[in-house]
Formats: structure tokens, C-alpha cells, sequence
């Protein structure tokens, strides 16, 4: 690996913050003994040429160049050092909107706050700074941090996505012994400079990606994690959230890195001797359509866990918060259960990486020969039609296999992650929350015949809800401090008999 140094933080004070880009509820960070600060991250960021790339994700590479660099990170920590559980998140900042946004940051907050974790976020790809295409149709060009507020974050620069691999693993050496930072001193403070994370000392760091991040992120355990001596490795885990089959590539200077060349390249498969814990996370509708991650699909291993979320999209109601009445998808998006899936899926990554036992396993989602999952057609049972025939899984669009979740095994609708044929293209990530037949529905929640009941299906619909949340707190993918979040996710309003 290329010597590059530590790097030098500088606090960003003047102005406001423009923070990743999210639709959900804005957290107070100080009613739940959190700081967020917000710092420059300066130095020499080196880059790696791709001397091979083959399918079993063992990459060779050789060092390149290296390029001054100035990018944001974005700090969330304990106030109380004795709150602090130890470790330490580094997210790889998503740019597929044309800026920066922490969607694995909006799914886990609730578990990192309560359990006292340091997040950080990383505009770690020029986009981030410097502006550009966004990658999802969102709006076309963007500016980037430096042209949004020049007052705050006008002297960031960034050489170009090939400088992306060093600028994380820079982060990561920082987090793993935050007294080696340079911190620059603030002009009239008394004592020294404390840098992002203070005194805290961390045993832990993570580094988690989704969706483009999850594709660079694949780069890293693939290529730039082994790449050079044992001391040099910075990450104890890595958590991958919904990654295609490809990866993201190492050449990109002086420009971002396009979403399109690393869905044209691969299949690559993690490397199975990366050595510390990975954790992989998709959705149904990331191994088709346009992620179609399923070429790269792989067995469990010393290192690696897969899991596969049941009828659940690539991004999804949750995430989108107040974003969703925005978009107009010919329908409702997919509204499934992933977030309490990832903060089951954090915790099991922890407990293995320090010691402990793995994430529990679950089976493949299962596919036919023609790689079209085991379900009906995406439109079956919808309102509007006739039910279509087949098993009563089939209608609901239940496939087999998967991280199950109480909204798929206790189901009301039909969740999906393909998209309406006619919907806009920032759609086809979104999937689909297909009503169905109230005939569908009455034969699936029918009651106790001769029950006194005022609504007994519907009970009989709570209670088959109920039962998959405890099942599936038993059996490791849901976390039982999530347990009534989770029945209070429950849809009764679909079953009024």
C-alpha cells in the first residue's frame, strides 16, 4: 500500500452545515447526549492501478500516483465518554443522488444511538465536493459542497474517485487511534486541539456502504483491505448493503466515478480470505432489474454472511420519509421491513467481529431457471384484476427462502421489488406495495368460524403478525428492543371483518 500520512482535521465552523441529503425526521442529537461536529479532512491520498480483477474477488493491485485532497466529515458521537460502546461506523457517503446522503445512517440511527456508537460519515467521492451528474435521475447536475456554501466548505478539493480507497482507509487509521490525528488549533480556543471523535478510545471500526458505496465498498475488501502489510488494514468488519454484481473502479482521476461502468463490469464475488467479518445485505430486488446482483450471489463462508431480504426493494418507504410524496411511481413504493433487518444485522456483525458468534444463517431466496423469482407476476391479486390461481404465497408475492420479515409471513399486501412499467426512472429502485383482492384476503385471514369477535380476521391477522415478529426475534434477524416499533408496523386496516 502507498505511504500516505495521516491526514489533518480542521473544525468547520463558519456557516451552517449542509448536511447528507435524507427525508427523514431530523434527530436532536443533544436530547439523546449525542455532539455532531463537522470537519475538514486534509493530505495526500494515494490511488491504485487494477492489475487484474477476476471473479473470485481476489484483486491485484499495484500503487499509482497520489493527489492533495480536502473533504467534509461529519461526526456523531457520545457526549459521555462512558456511553461510548467502543465502536466506530465509517460510512462511505452514497452520491447516486448527485450529493451526498447516509441512507445505512437512516436505517441504523436508532440502533447506534441507543447502544452509544460513533457514526461517521465520509464525502468520500468528488461528486460529493465537486459537483456533478446524479446518477438516479434526481435533478441532473449538482454542485457540490464547495460551490453550496464557499463560506464553510470552500477550500475542499478532490482529486478524483481513484482517491477514494485512500481517503477511507485514512479515516479508518484515524479511528483506530484518534491520538495520532493533526488537528489544526481553533483560532482563539484555550488548550489543544481535540480532534473528531475527542478522547474516546475506540476497540471497533466499521466501515458500512450502500447501494454506489456498497459497489465501492466491494472495491475495498477486494482490492486496497489486503493490499500491502497486516498493520496497514484499518477495518475489523464490513457491513455491504445492497451491492450489484460489479464494483466500482480504480481510475477514475480528476473525475467521479460513473454508476454505469460498474454495473457493466464483473461478476466479482468478495474475496473469501479478507480475514475480518463482512456482512452483505440485499434486497429481493437487488439480485434482478437494474442491480441484478445475483451473478455475484455466494455460499456463506469463514468471513462472509449473506442475507437476503424477502419482497423487499432496493430502497423502500422508510428511507424516503417525507421524499415519498414527491415521487410518483404509478402506485405506493415498497414498503417492507429491511430497517429492523440491518439493525439486527449490525449487532450480529459486532458481537463476530469481536469474538463472538456469527449472524445467524438464512437460506438463499430461491430463483427458477429462468432467473425469475418463485413468486407470481408482480401485478397478481392486485386490485383491479381477478386473483390470480396458484398458492396463496404466490399471490401475495411470498417467494421462498430469504431473511423473512412479519409483513411477508403474516402478509396483507403484496410487496415487490419491481416497478410499474410506466413509472419514472428514479422509480426503479423503489419496488411496489400492491394492494390484493379482499377474496385473496379473506381466504387468507378468514377468522375462527363461530367467534364472538367484532373483527375476528383481523385478530386472527394480529395475532399470525405477532407470532412472526417473536419467531423472528428467536431465531436473530429482528432485535427484541424493536419489538413493539415493529407491531406497531403491522396493517390491520386492510381487514375489516
Amino acid at each position: 500500500m502507498a505511504d500516505t500520512s495521516f491526514p489533518t482535521f480542521t473544525e468547520l465552523t463558519e456557516q451552517r452545515s449542509f448536511p447528507p441529503m435524507t427525508g427523514r425526521q431530523p434527530i436532536d442529537f443533544a436530547a439523546v447526549g449525542y455532539a455532531e461536529t463537522e470537519w475538514s479532512m486534509s493530505g495526500e491520498a494515494a490511488s491504485y492501478t487494477a492489475e487484474s480483477t477476476p471473479e473470485d474477488g481476489r484483486f491485484q493491485l499495484s500503487d499509482a500516483d497520489s493527489a492533495p485532497f480536502a473533504t467534509r466529515v461529519l461526526v456523531r458521537r457520545p457526549v459521555d465518554p462512558a456511553a461510548f460502546s467502543g465502536v466506530v461506523l465509517v460510512e462511505w457517503l452514497n452520491v447516486s443522488g448527485g450529493q451526498d446522503a447516509a441512507p445505512d445512517f437512516a436505517y441504523l440511527a436508532e440502533e447506534i444511538l441507543r447502544a452509544g456508537h460513533v457514526w461517521i460519515g465520509l464525502s468520500a467521492q468528488y461528486i460529493a465536493v465537486e459537483g456533478g451528474d446524479a446518477a438516479v435521475g434526481m435533478g441532473g447536475q449538482t454542485q457540490g459542497l464547495r460551490a453550496t456554501r464557499r463560506g464553510r466548505y470552500g477550500a475542499l478539493q478532490h482529486p478524483g474517485d481513484a482517491y477514494a480507497y485512500d481517503i477511507v482507509t485514512q479515516l479508518g487509521r484515524y479511528a483506530r487511534d484518534p491520538r495520532s490525528a493533526t488537528v489544526a488549533p481553533v483560532s482563539g480556543a484555550a488548550g489543544p486541539a481535540i480532534g473528531p471523535i475527542g478522547d474516546l478510545q475506540p476497540r471497533q471500526v466499521i466501515a458500512v456502504g450502500e447501494s454506489q458505496s456498497a459497489f465501492a465498498l466491494t472495491s475495498y475488501v477486494n482490492g486496497v483491505h489486503l493490499h500491502g502489510p497486516a498493520e496497514s488494514r484499518v477495518f475489523d468488519a464490513f457491513l455491504l448493503h445492497s451491492r450489484g454484481a460489479g464494483f466500482l473502479p480504480f481510475d477514475d482521476r480528476g473525475r467521479a466515478a460513473s454508476v454505469e461502468s460498474a454495473l457493466d463490469v464483473g461478476p466479482a464475488r468478495l474475496r473469501e480470505d479478507v480475514g475480518v467479518p463482512a456482512l452483505v445485505v440485499q434486497a429481493e430486488g437487488d439480485l434482478v432489474g437494474r442491480i441484478a446482483s445475483l451473478p455475484a450471489r455466494q455460499p456463506d463462508s469463514e468471513w462472509i454472511t449473506t442475507w437476503e431480504i424477502a419482497g423487499q426493494a432496493h430502497a423502500d418507504l422508510y428511507q424516503l420519509g417525507e421524499f415519498a410524496q414527491f415521487v410518483d411511481c404509478n402506485g405506493q413504493i415498497n414498503s417492507g421491513q429491511q430497517v429492523f433487518v440491518l439493525r439486527a444485522g449490525l449487532r450480529h456483525l459486532i458481537t463476530w467481529a469481536g469474538g463472538g458468534a456469527r449472524p445467524p444463517a438464512a437460506p438463499p431466496i430461491e430463483f427458477d431457471d429462468d432467473d425469475n423469482a418463485t413468486t407470481a407476476t408482480p401485478d397478481a391479486g392486485r386490485v383491479g384484476t381477478e386473483p390470480v390461481g396458484g398458492s396463496l404465497a404466490a399471490t401475495f408475492g411470498s417467494s421462498r427462502g430469504g431473511v423473512r420479515t412479519p409483513v411477508t409471513d403474516a402478509p396483507v399486501e403484496h410487496l415487490t421489488g419491481d416497478v410499474h412499467p410506466e413509472a419514472q426512472p428514479m422509480c426503479m429502485l423503489l419496488g411496489r406495495t400492491l394492494e390484493v383482492h379482499e377474496q385473496v384476503l379473506r381466504e387468507r385471514w378468514p377468522g375462527d368460524a363461530g367467534s364472538s369477535a367484532e373483527l375476528p380476521g383481523r385478530e386472527q391477522y394480529l395475532q399470525a403478525y405477532q407470532e412472526a415478529t417473536d419467531r423472528l426475534i428467536a431465531e436473530g434477524f429482528l432485535l427484541a428492543e424493536d419489538r413493539n416499533e415493529i407491531l406497531a408496523d403491522a396493517r390491520p386496516e386492510r381487514i375489516t371483518w
